[in-house]
């Protein structure tokens, strides 16, 4: 699954090449992924210009021009991706862009979700609400860490990937901040102390900022907007 270095490696990529644009034409070739895909999908972003480009845990969001955003969750195997051939029957919706830009997204096993919303009730909206601390925001650090595991009876690996805590970390980059941290991914979330905390949450920062700089991971089929598979 994509974690938050490839979430936002992606969002980085799509605000570079389309950022200003309109959506010209979106062809869609199912009606639901995960969940039903909006009826009137179509409706509310053909001729609509991207204005903005942001990342929530491992939601991109996309901006429009009037009052609405395009939520975006890869899911298990989502992919989006600037132009080259049609990727066959796993590509599953198709951005036309202003400049001749195409963008697909392709999601062999459909965990994907494109959902509307309203760019007001973001913060409040019932899939964006409810998710924990951005690991790279000047919030998050060792203290913050320590309140959120205290009294918690999970394993501190569990604890990382509840993402009402920590939102974005996943199993790749959780393992290897407890590893650079020290820490066994078994021990009790709610005995770890404030030092400790303190180091895993530097591990955390490291380790997201460093596969950030990499592209993401390499593992397995993970590309890039541009087809580049990550280090």
């Amino acid at each position: 699954m994509p974690e938050l270095p490839e979430v936002e490696t992606t969002m980085r990529a799509l605000a570079a090449r389309l950022r200003g644009r309109r959506i010209l034409r979106l062809e869609r070739r199912v009606d639901r992924l995960r969940e039903p895909l909006p009826a009137d999908l179509e409706r509310k972003v053909n001729g609509r210009r991207m204005v903005e480009f942001a990342r929530r845990a491992k939601y991109i969001i996309i901006h429009l021009d009037e009052t609405e955003s395009l939520l975006l969750h890869l899911g298990m195997s989502g992919r989006l991706l600037f132009d080259g051939p049609p990727r066959g029957r796993h590509e599953h919706l198709t951005f036309h862009c202003e400049g001749g830009t195409v963008l697909r997204f392709v999601d062999p096993r459909r965990f994907g979700l494109l959902l509307l919303a309203e760019r007001s009730g973001l913060a409040t909206h019932p899939r964006l609400a409810g998710l924990g601390v951005e690991p790279l925001s000047p919030a998050f650090d060792g203290a913050l860490l320590h309140r959120r595991f205290a009294g918690r009876r999970s394993d501190v690996k569990a604890a990382l990937l509840d993402q009402r805590l920590v939102a974005g970390v996943g199993n790749i980059y959780a393992c290897e901040a407890l590893f650079r941290a020290g820490i066994s991914p078994r021990r009790r979330a709610g005995g770890l102390g404030r030092r400790r905390c303190e180091r895993l949450a530097r591990a955390i920062v490291a380790v997201l900022e460093e596969a950030i700089a990499a592209g993401g991971s390499s593992l397995r089929d993970y590309v890039d907007a541009d087809g580049r598979a990550g280090n």
